[in-house]
């Protein structure tokens, strides 16, 4: 029996199509998993990459551990920390609410919380924090190692209240921001009634088919659950960091979700097919809003990342950091293309192996 196990969880953590329709599939298998294996030996922490055409998997592993304390292996239903990829969702939630005529887009802060103190919240509207775009500083208190690490959103953005300046003219400048994604914490609860949480299980997360999926809390037990981990610079061993160095770990609407790729596939299918917002709050979404100076070619819409790079299709896409996970989550949606690499340690070029993809990707005709 304990040999059975062993084969069938090597067959589910490695897939390849093996599907007429799809041109070169079983050659951009070899290239996606000649570039991984190279990278993430077996005996460390490592990654889960997902690739989806239409709605086939073509290709979905595992390499690595999961847990080095039990030697968990990674597959394509481990767990992982999404990090600020969760923003996505808190943005369809705002978005969603919108639709519903339970709040604008255009809605300035003081309607939302008329407690802040400062005439220049007037001016700052939902449409800016859901674009990075609202000025507004992160002053978050560092001095307290716990509150640093398990603040809550409200408690996170308490600071926001006193404010008495901001760092440009709402909508000017792009200057990625948590603390204003925290906030959408607060303005969920009050423009559906019901607690965050029970608003996106209830509206996001079970519509989609995602009924795993769900934020961290501490002592809340995650089902698959890797551990982030960092290497120590000396000694070469990885330590584990589930509450990251200085990273807020605690939050949700900013960076609290936890799941795996096999469920965030169904994600995908839920934003193709318009499920949760029209199609044409979607493609408001993934229209830029603002150019970041900062990365070539990139701009930002609401709650995603958008690549313009010349000889490519536009990428839809969201990083996300966070206590040694390392995530990346893009779609072209013009060619249904989905790319996930989940992963559970930082010391790789995340950058660098996303392109590389987009480049098998490209040369087998797919982009």
């Amino acid at each position: 029996m304990k040999y059975l196990i062993l084969i069938i969880s090597i067959f589910m953590s490695f897939s390849c199509a093996n599907n007429k329709a799809y041109n070169d599939a079983e050659k951009i298998c070899k290239d996606v998993d000649s570039l991984f294996s190279s990278q993430y030996p077996s005996n460390e922490p490592g990654v889960s990459v997902l690739i989806m055409k239409e709605d086939s998997v073509i290709f979905s592993q595992g390499y690595g551990i999961a847990d080095l304390s039990t030697g968990l292996t990674i597959d394509d239903n481990t767990f992982f920390n999404i990090a600020s990829v969760s923003k996505q969702f808190s943005a369809v939630a705002i978005m969603m609410l919108a639709e519903e005529g339970k709040l604008s887009l255009d809605d300035n802060l003081k309607k939302w919380f008329p407690d802040f103190q400062a005439d220049f919240f007037n001016d700052i509207k939902l449409s800016h924090l859901l674009s990075h775009t609202s000025g507004i500083p992160d002053s978050r208190d560092r001095s307290n190692r716990e509150f640093v690490t398990k603040a809550t959103d409200v408690e996170s953005y308490s600071y926001i209240a006193k404010l008495d300046s901001l760092n440009f003219k709402p909508g000017s400048k792009y200057e990625y921001m948590n603390p204003t994604f925290q906030l959408m914490y607060s303005i969920i609860e009050m423009a559906s009634g019901i607690p965050f949480e029970t608003f996106m299980k209830e509206r996001i997360f079970n519509p989609s088919g995602m009924e795993e999926t769900l934020y961290f809390e501490e002592g809340r037990f995650i089902p698959r659950m890797a551990h982030g981990y960092l290497q120590n610079g000396d000694t070469k061993v990885f330590e584990e960091f589930d509450y990251g160095e200085e990273s807020f770990f605690a939050t949700k609407a900013d960076g609290g979700i936890y799941t795996s790729v096999r469920e965030f596939i169904n994600w995908e299918k839920v934003l193709r097919k318009n499920i949760l917002i029209s199609e044409k709050m979607t493609n408001d979404a993934h229209s830029p809003k603002i150019k970041i100076e900062e990365i070539v070619d990139n701009y930002y819409g609401y709650g995603w990342f958008i690549e313009k790079r010349a000889d490519y299709p536009t990428k839809i896409y969201h990083t996300g950091d966070n206590g040694g996970f390392q995530i990346y989550a893009a779609r072209y949606p013009e060619e249904n293309i989905l790319i996930l690499i989940f992963s559970n340690r930082n010391d790789k070029n995340r950058e660098e192996n996303a392109y590389s993809i987009d480049q098998i990707l490209k040369k087998a005709g797919w982009l």
